[in-house]
């Protein structure tokens, strides 16, 4: 009986691999089982190798496993490529269409079914999937019934016969495996722990997200699509217009952006969604956002880069150009979620801080956060609150002979100035891209430009949110580790495989707050460390650098990235991790 375990499906790209995945685990969803997956894929429609790897527990996972137990194969490069992920004694349920073999040095299982003929003979070997899916149920003792009616929902629209058709394939395959099982002298390894028994939410980053911008009140997004980001789209187009909202598929992102800052400075919640290449046409707009003081809220789902570098594989390279990429200075706040849940919350702090201090927002994702499909608690929705700042919203009581422009930038205490929703009596003011007075008639005198400066960057002198990060741990630490994005998940499960009876205690800090950076509540977790490591996967260890610009002790600090396209497996960080602490041991 296993507390858990990892199943992965590859084939050729175009051949049902994903909907394999999804029926397989939607199934073991509604089971009430945690999940946990990532999708290898190619920048192309159809064709090259692609994979699905569902790790499926008792209790809640983050992260990939280290290593898979069950390789379904529908081709020969399937086995080739992932065979050596297998634990020992793994199983490869492989088709017999392609005479599969698997090199002998592995201590592997290759059980070989005709997932092919069998799906010819129920009218199609797009079906082939269904009998994958049986046999991994039958391997798996899980019954049948609830894969059956996973079947059922997503068939029906196509009629009974195609339905009746799919079970036949679910159920031959399920016998096939039978066949098969006693003489593998199995003995129930391959069997799951029993769940509690609740679905839960089951869904991408991109969902979240798109979730949380309807919650935020959200009723317009102009977007372009692009790999990882095109999910959001897709989520809001079909949702948005029961709620009267509008999408728009823009020409190219530089549409977007603008027609997002010209919605919300009409008073309409809206925002875009892209990632790095569509961000760096996006830098001037988000210039313009911060010149006029225009709400803006950007999604950036990070990629593989540079130029269209690997647009379907995980990375974290954008985090200096989020930060740095605008030219001048302007104010500008950075989130990043903890995980999929935090995303949807994350996604409405990034709307209520955007109108609260007339600021462009970016919310960072990655690849994996973005597409990895997992588990989550359903999101409370009592937590949502709209806080629209010093929006104005109704007409301005002004003097009859008062015939000035409204002062929409005029100086205040903290920065921010009341903003008047266009068309409201006593609120007409100039808006420019260039320097202005407080109506926003444009002004280049020296002073002028120097109170304005100060006046938009004064808004975030003391912004620190609630919770600018997730703390695991005490601020006196052995070693503090600090990750962001989906790195957290795969960090805190290494973290948890230490006895701190053995190595000494570990904090691990999760942010939230990338820019402005918390250095001052982040400083007692700092400097009650004895060791600091930073987590990410870019080459030029972009975090690592922003942390140490922040902290004075560099001697103690380490950084430890990858940046091959694959997310972390939680082993790599804790053999790191682990040269650490003997090093520390030697000294």
């Amino acid at each position: 009986m296993k507390e858990q375990l990892s199943w992965k499906v590859g084939g050729q790209q175009g051949e049902g691999i994903e909907s394999t995945g999804e029926i397989f685990s939607t199934t073991l969803n509604r089971l009430g089982y945690h999940l946990y997956s990532y999708r290898h894929f190619s920048s192309r429609i159809k064709g090259g190798h692609t994979n699905n790897n569902i790790r499926i527990s008792v209790d809640e996972v983050r992260s990939v496993d280290d290593n898979i137990d069950i390789l379904v194969a529908f081709d020969q490069q399937t086995i080739d490529v992932n065979s050596h992920e297998l634990i020992e004694g793994g199983i490869i349920l492989a088709d017999a269409k392609f005479k599969p073999t698997v090199d002998e040095s592995l201590n592997v299982t290759l059980v070989v079914i005709p997932f092919t003929e069998i799906a010819k003979e129920q009218g199609s070997q797009l079906m082939k999937n269904m009998v994958a899916i049986g046999a991994s149920a039958r391997l798996m003792n899980l019954p049948m019934e609830p894969f059956k009616d996973m079947i059922h929902t997503m068939f029906i629209r196509k009629g009974e016969e195609i339905v009746q058709s799919n079970h036949n394939a679910l159920r031959l395959g399920f016998e096939a495996m039978d066949e098969k099982y006693n003489e593998l002298s199995i003995n129930g390894g391959f069997d799951l722990g029993e769940s509690d028994g609740t679905e839960k939410l089951y869904l991408i980053g991109n969902d979240a997200i798109g979730f949380g911008a309807v919650n935020a009140g959200v009723r317009f997004m102009p977007a372009y699509p692009i790999t990882p980001a095109s999910e959001i789209m897709e989520y809001m187009i079909k949702h948005l217009p029961k709620l009267g909202g509008t999408v728009i598929q823009t020409e190219d992102e530089i549409a977007a952006v603008t027609m997002a800052i010209g919605s919300n400075y009409a008073g309409a919640r809206s925002f875009t969604a892209s990632a790095g290449p569509g961000l760096s046409l996006m830098m001037e707009s988000i210039g313009l956002s911060g010149m006029t003081e225009t709400p803006l809220v950007i999604v950036n789902t990070m990629r593989g880069g540079p130029s269209t570098g690997l647009p379907t594989k995980q990375e974290q390279a954008d985090l200096n150009q989020m930060i740095y990429g605008t030219h001048g200075d302007i104010p500008k706040i950075v989130l990043a979620p903890t995980d999929v849940e935090d995303a949807f919350y994350s996604t409405i702090d990034a709307f209520n801080l955007a109108e609260y201090y007339q600021v462009p927002v970016i919310l960072l994702s990655d690849l994996q956060m973005s597409l990895g499909k997992q588990t989550s608690e359903p999101f409370n929705l009592s937590r949502v609150e709209i806080n629209r700042g010093k929006t104005i919203l109704e007409d301005i009581e002004r003097e009859e002979d008062d015939t000035e422009y409204f002062e929409r930038y005029g100086d205040s205490e903290d920065g921010i100035s009341s903003r008047p929703i266009p068309g409201l009596k006593g609120g007409i003011h100039h808006v420019t891209g260039v320097e202005h007075s407080p109506t926003g008639t444009p002004s280049e005198t020296a002073d002028n430009r120097q109170i304005m400066m100060e006046k938009r960057m004064r808004k975030l002198n003391n912004f620190v949110m609630e919770e600018p990060f997730k703390v695991d741990g005490e601020k006196d630490s052995d070693l503090l580790v600090i990750s962001f994005l989906s790195v957290n998940g795969v960090a805190s499960e290494a973290i948890g495989r230490f006895d701190e009876d053995i190595v000494g205690n570990i904090t691990h800090v999760q942010l939230k707050q990338l820019h402005p950076f918390p250095a001052e509540a982040l400083y007692p977790y700092l400097e009650g460390a004895k060791d600091i490591l930073v987590i990410e996967q870019n080459y030029s260890a972009q975090l690592f650098n922003i942390v140490k610009m922040n902290y004075h002790m560099h001697s103690k600090m380490k950084s430890f990235t990858k940046y091959n396209g694959t997310p972390f497996k939680p082993n790599e960080i804790e053999k790191y991790i682990n040269s650490i602490l003997k090093i520390k041991e030697v000294l």
